[in-house]
Formats: structure tokens, C-alpha cells, sequence
């Protein structure tokens, strides 16, 4: 696997403080509640791959699935450093201990 791009995500971060109206509160706030909206998204593509709503019938592949998952990771980079700027310290220490909690037998 690649290293996360976090200088990326951190333009995306400056281009979005720059075109976001409101306050820097109000933008942590808006970014953090976008990930429900993006997760949201990947439940609507899976019910669409799996033809839960026989009025749709197949509206999804797994390739829009993988899609929308992608863009919900982002969503939750991009809020991560909007809460914190040393948001992959915070990310590389976080997936340490899940590791170790669950990888250690």
C-alpha cells in the first residue's frame, strides 16, 4: 500500500476554508456531519447492487460501492484535519493501537 497523501488532503482542507462562508466552528461541524452524508451514499450504491428496492431493480455496481467508500474515507481525512493539523500523527497512533489490540493474540 501507498503512504496516505496527507499533503493532498491538507490542499483540500485550505480550498475548502477558503471557499467555506461561516465560521471555523461551523465548518468542523459541517465536515465532520458530511461523513454521515457520504456513508449514507454507500448504503444507497450496496441496496442498489443488491436490487433492495425492486422499483430501481440493479441501480449500482460494486465499482460505485468502492467509489462512495473512497469518498467517505476522504470525508473523514479531510474532517480529521480540520479538527486536528496533525491529523496523520493522530491517524498512524490510532491504526497502531487498533492493530495492537487486534492483531496481538
Amino acid at each position: 500500500m501507498q503512504d496516505t497523501d496527507w499533503m493532498t488532503i491538507k490542499r483540500l482542507v485550505d480550498w475548502l476554508d477558503e471557499e467555506t462562508q461561516g465560521s471555523p466552528m461551523e465548518a468542523r461541524l459541517l465536515r465532520v456531519l458530511k461523513i454521515t452524508e457520504e456513508a449514507g451514499e454507500v448504503a444507497e450504491a450496496v441496496h442498489g447492487v443488491m436490487r433492495s428496492n425492486p422499483r430501481k431493480g440493479e441501480s449500482h455496481t460494486w465499482e460505485d460501492v468502492q467509489n462512495e467508500l473512497v469518498d467517505v474515507i476522504l470525508t473523514a481525512m479531510v474532517a480529521l484535519v480540520t479538527v486536528n493539523p496533525d491529523a496523520a500523527r493522530i491517524f498512524a497512533e490510532r491504526v497502531e493501537h487498533v492493530a495492537q489490540r487486534s492483531l496481538t493474540a
